[in-house]
């Protein structure tokens, strides 16, 4: 069994996964709480698998101090007390994981809730965990055969459905799932084996408003600039495969090896209109409404819409592997071994495609009323933007002129659209031994090992202009071909009526587009690699003694880190333009490394009193190493031009990664008091302290030009000595403090009338002080949320089950996917999702015992993502509507 990284009092056994019921799921967790000598919260398989959702991220959002960040209406990644996702880490059975993410943040799309047995979320660091989180450690366990004790055969389906219909010509509002697990013992219990398997097929709708922004305006009245707006229609198909085989080679030395692979596709299709308004060519008429400074209606008129069909695509493939030799011996001495390798290959394409009256100046305009408020901006128009003989293909703005490939093909007249895909691959490589001693002393045992992780990341951009094939002259557009006409799609919820629909990869494949590779140097700096090799070495003391009544256990010891980080980049350099009028772009490779070394103390002690009262402080040094995208090497620069004196300066500027990042680092302290009833429930107040020591922003740094392989500046220009280039570096950071309530309480236990029914769930308060940008005022974090609360109100008696749960969040600085698959922070509104479940488990003696059934329904208020410019809800950005989501289903257990 890969390390639990816990002395031998926290190491749990396995729930038995033939057990079932909500109530049971939580004593399991309570049970782990109150072992525990770290602040931990958990999650159960029985819980996962009795509250079936898209992934773990549903479940774990619901522990106190988390909460999630919606992508197509499905939570998929974690934010751990008021720290964003790129702030903790993800463990696979105690091993470090690859991400499908451009970061280190796992994306728990990837991992099936099926093949999970349990989550431990680890608040407070221990010596002997390896990649360890500032905000917090997400360890993923599956399940262990022997420790399961008997044979389980499990298989589970569901359907789904999104109340909103298919939004798209193509789509579906239906989708489905199916599991299964097996778990046997063989050879007189010495070799155990469990296998699991998940397909998912499910359709995800979103109704999706998108503001180019909000610009001063007539009569300095702020009004929006332009809109890109879209139905959205998401088709999730996962295919996800577990397996653990155990060998008991002696009564005291087990082998385990597990292997996990995922084959993750997510594809969709955005079809919706773009309309440029303030910021265009487009006039605003007199007769607008305007209140508190801002534009609330009017028309606009003179209006070139653009008609987009748009496919997304993100295809991933994850795969672990691990093996263990776990030796137990009767002298006092046990030894670990663990060997493990994880690998991501993905593929992110965002292919767009234009329409509209005609290209660039050619073709009829609209006037576009429109209505601005706290749910984004309703439109009207005049054109029918589902007439396929009015409504064509072509560039009708003009977007990006003509174009000449290195090879000399051609774009005339404005592209037609752009093709960009980006490929990802992810390696980890990991080796760890582990020695212990115990002793019959209040020094319980004595953990010395040492890791190697060698990790490397890459990103290679394939990004092209799409054009017309037809198009030879600069002012041919044509009808969409009658074989590749998929009817109309409707843009209610905008006021913009049904609009032409088609397949963009299908009109590519059949050659109405063809591809012009992008020559310019900005696609260049996008390319890079990092790469990381980290030594640990860590030394941990586990203590048991009696104070009095009460009992003192817990952990203490340090982690030594030594890093060498290496990264690989480009800087585009111009060299003047090819015979065939393209662009000659000239490549300067660079290569930078950065050594340096963390100590990492921790100190973990819980004072056990026998009232089942447990008072728990922890203090540590944590850390997170640098996002590995702002390690990149690559850098780009261009020219300001301005005269000094009687000289022509051209002063460079631009903008790099920095390979010499070193991680946030911060002093925590942490103090709990709980107070447990049995095994069943408990109720905790939590307070946790961190001080970032440091903190990584962007700022302007000068360095000399002469260090810089640059092209020649304009005629009769001097290049300036010194160049400013943007880039991330370490600076400091500030405090961020909170207090958390948790419980879970079965009321039977209180009022034995209330058997059945309880109450699970927390609120948590967070205060930040960091200041991002040194000298200016105290920033929140990205992800940070104030107050965060959900609770699950149940009742499960006689095979009943029914679950309500709620999930709180107050405004947050959200990231989410701008141009080009760039990462954008935006403002995002407080919300509120309820869910809720109602099942039966068919109970023992019953001809159908083992049977579950349930209904679920998900997001039921339909609350929205939305995001705003900060000060002002009207200044919407993205309203973002989800609708609500059905699903029913069964388990099936032998």
């Amino acid at each position: 069994m890969a390390q639990d990284a816990a002395p031998a009092d926290d190491q749990e056994t396995a729930p038995d996964i033939t057990v079932t019921g909500y109530r049971v799921s939580l004593e399991n967790a309570v049970n782990k709480k109150k072992k525990s000598d770290q602040i931990v919260e958990s999650v159960s398989a029985e819980d996962i698998g009795k509250l079936p959702d898209a992934s773990i991220a549903e479940s774990v959002a619901r522990l106190p101090g988390l909460t999630s960040q919606r992508l197509s209406g499905r939570s998929n990644s974690i934010s751990i007390r008021g720290f964003a996702p790129d702030f903790s880490t993800t463990l696979l059975n105690g091993r470090e994981q690859t991400s499908t993410g451009d970061n280190r943040a796992v994306e728990y799309d990837q991992y099936p809730s099926e093949v999970i047995n349990q989550v431990n979320v680890y608040k407070t660091p221990m010596a002997s965990i390896v990649g360890q989180g500032l905000s917090g450690t997400v360890d993923l366990r599956t399940i262990r055969p022997l420790e399961a004790g008997k044979r389980v055969f499990s298989i589970g389906a569901r359907g789904s459905y999104a109340d909103l219909g298919a939004l798209n010509a193509g789509s579906k509002s239906t989708g489905w799932r199916a599991n299964m697990v097996y778990v046997d013992q063989f050879h007189n219990d010495t070799i155990g084996l469990a296998l699991s398997a998940s397909y998912l097929d499910e359709s995800y709708q979103t109704e999706e408003f998108n503001a180019w922004g909000y610009p001063t305006g007539p009569s300095s009245n702020l009004v929006i600039g332009g809109s890109k707006s879209y139905n959205t229609s998401s088709r999730l198909k996962r295919f996800g495969l577990q397996g653990t085989l155990e060998l008991r080679l002696a009564p005291n030395l087990t082998s385990t090896f597990d292997g996990f692979y995922s084959d993750f596709k997510d594809d969709n299709i955005k079809r919706g209109i773009e309309l440029p308004l303030w910021w265009s060519s487009a006039s605003l008429a007199p007769a607008y409404t305007a209140s508190g400074g801002f534009v609330t209606n009017g028309t606009f008129t003179g209006v070139k819409g653009v008609v987009r069909n748009d496919a997304f695509q993100r295809h991933a493939k994850l795969y672990s592997f691990g093996w263990n030799l776990d030796y137990k011996g009767d002298d006092g001495w046990d030894a670990m071994l663990d060997v493990s390798h994880s690998r991501t290959n993905r593929n992110e394409l965002a292919l767009e495609t234009y329409s509209g009256t005609g290209r660039g100046a050619v073709g009829a305009t609209d006037s576009i009323g429109f209505t601005s408020g706290t749910t984004g901006t309703v439109f009207s128009h005049g054109i029918n933007y589902g007439d396929y003989s009015q409504i064509l293909l072509t560039s009708p703005q003009g977007w990006g002129g003509n174009q000449t490939a290195v090879d000399g093909t051609r774009i005339i007249g404005g592209q037609d659209g752009y093709y960009n895909d980006r490929i990802v691959q992810d390696r980890l490589y990991q080796v760890r031994g582990e020695v212990t001693r115990h002793f019959e002393s209040p020094l319980e045992s004595v953990t010395a090992g040492l890791n190697y992780t060698n990790r490397s990341k890459s990103l290679r951009p394939d990004e092209y202009f799409i054009g017309l094939t037809a198009n030879t002259t600069g002012t041919v557009s044509v009808p969409v071909p009658a074989q590749y006409q998929l009817g109309t799609t409707n843009l209610a919820f905008l006021g913009l009526g049904p609009m032409i629909s088609y397949d963009p990869l299908a009109l590519l494949e059949g050659g109405v587009y063809k591809l012009v590779a992008n020559p310019y140097g900005d696609v260049v700096v996008k390319s890079y690699k990092v790469s990381e090799s980290l030594m640990t070495g860590y030394l941990q003391g586990n203590l048991r003694a009696d104070v009095g009544s009460a009992q003192l256990t817990g952990n203490f010891g340090a982690q030594v880190i030594v890093t060498n980080q290496e990264s690989t980049g480009a800087s585009a350099v111009y060299l003047g333009n090819n015979l065939n009028g393209s662009p000659n772009i000239g490549t300067a490779v660079r290569t930078a490394s950065h050594d340096y070394v963390d100590v990492l103390p921790s100190l973990n002690l819980a004072l056990r009193f026998p009232s089942d009262f447990v008072i728990r402080f922890a203090a540590a040094r944590e850390m997170i190493r640098p996002r590995m995208d702002d390690m990149r090497a690559s850098a780009s620069f261009g020219y300001n031009y301005a005269t000094v004196g009687a000289i022509n300066y051209a002063f460079v500027t631009g903008g790099s990664g920095n390979p010499d990042l070193e991680p946030w680092r911060a002093n925590a302290v942490d103090l709990t008091f709980e107070k447990y009833f049995g095994t069943k429930g408990f109720v905790g107040l939590q307070f946790f302290y961190k001080d970032l020591k440091s903190y990584i922003y962007n700022s302007d740094v000068v360095i000399p030009t002469s260090s810089l392989a640059l092209a020649a500046p304009a005629a009769g220009s001097v290049i300036g000595p010194d160049a400013v280039l943007n880039i991330p570096v370490n600076g400091t950071g500030g405090s961020l403090y909170g207090v958390e309530l948790a419980t879970t309480l079965p009321f039977g236990e209180l009022v034995p009338a209330l058997n059945g029914f309880g109450i699970t769930g927390g609120v948590s308060y967070t205060e930040t002080k960091i200041k991002p940008n040194p000298g200016g005022a105290a920033e929140d974090l990205p992800g940070y949320s104030k107050w965060v609360a959900n609770g699950t109100l149940y009742y499960e008696n006689g095979g009943f089950n029914l679950r309500g749960s709620a999930r709180y969040r107050s405004t947050f600085v959200g990231e989410v996917s701008g141009f080009a698959a760039n990462r954008t922070r935006r403002r995002a509104a407080s919300e509120t999702i309820i869910d809720a479940q109602i099942g039966y488990d068919f109970q023992p003696g019953s001809a159908l015992e083992g049977l579950s059934l349930y209904v679920q329904g998900q997001n039921l208020t339909e609350e929205p993502f939305v995001t705003y410019n900060p000060g002002d809800p009207r200044q919407v950005i993205d309203y973002q509507n989800y609708g609500r989501r059905f699903l029913a289903g069964f388990t099936y257990k032998f």
